[in-house]
């Protein structure tokens, strides 16, 4: 199949901002309940796509087909990255929100663990009180062959203006899962991930890490908001070890990572702050 037939491929949805999401997730994070508008990157609990057991392929997402280019011959399929640029209207609980999604781009690289494709989705969200947000979205889907996460060497000092220290574990992982409607069996599935993937244990969501990110740019930066968030993926972290979390400010820009217990990076961020 022709993947990139689905270019500029469309679909639009609309959704509530259920209140129990917000108290959730404001749980999860160990974060007070927000008042009035949410925090930036909450909005990932909106748009879930459940599917009744035979619409679920193996690995726990959704199978292959649909709006995505189905790319049958990869079966690792993860979230690589985004940028976001953030609109004048934050979201609430009890809005209703609706996202126009478009497929920008297919791509074709080989990494070190063989054939990649990478798909780019734009999300525009909107709510009751206009536009929110302009994200785009990095896909990847790989092949089984190769080391599922290979050592890296601790990264230098950062210079961070604040740090966050905490333990992901299995219940923290389940409950960004089900909040965020996310079944990738990695993420609380100790025997598949272990079994079948090859990690040494369960895999830290990305968007988790973004999220913590953003939050500690704006703990860094008290009075500021996200203008512009771009993140990306370099090694996963998993639950059970200790997840640092650093900002750094600079200015109207801000920086953020994740590192692990070794000091390495797992994932990395830029923000503009205004």
């Amino acid at each position: 199949m022709d993947h990139a037939t689905f270019v500029g491929r469309t679909e639009t949805t609309e959704d509530r901002l259920d209140p129990r999401l917000v108290i959730g997730l404001a749980a999860t994070l160990d974060l007070p309940m927000p008042k009035g508008d949410i925090p930036p990157l909450w909005h990932w609990m909106l748009f879930q796509d459940w599917r009744r057991p035979e619409g679920i392929g193996p690995d726990g997402h959704p199978k292959r087909g649909g709006f995505l280019p189905p790319v049958h011959d990869l079966p690792r399929r993860m979230w690589a990255g985004g940028r976001l640029e953030f609109g004048p209207n934050a979201l609430r609980a009890e809005d209703r929100v609706s996202r126009r999604s478009t497929i920008l781009s297919v791509k074709e690289k080989t990494g070190g663990s063989g054939r990649l494709v990478f798909v780019t989705v734009a999300h525009e969200i909107e709510g009751p009180r206009g536009p929110v947000l302009r994200e785009e979205h990095d896909i990847v889907y790989r092949g089984g062959e190769g080391a599922a996460v290979k050592a890296a060497p601790a990264a230098p000092d950062f210079g961070a203006t604040t740090t966050r220290s905490l333990l992901p574990d299995a219940l923290m992982l389940f409950r960004y899962s089900a909040l965020t409607g996310n079944g990738h069996r990695i993420h609380y599935d100790f025997p598949y991930v272990t079994g079948e993937e090859g990690y040494p244990g369960l895999v830290v969501h990305g968007p988790l890490q973004a999220t913590l990110m953003a939050q500690a740019i704006l703990d860094a930066a008290r009075g500021k908001r996200l203008l512009r968030f771009a993140f990306r993926g370099a090694r996963p972290a998993f639950a059970g070890n200790r997840l640092d979390v650093l900002a750094r400010i600079e200015g109207e820009a801000a920086k953020a990572e994740t590192r692990d217990a070794s000091g390495a990076t797992c994932m990395a961020a830029e923000a503009v702050l205004g």
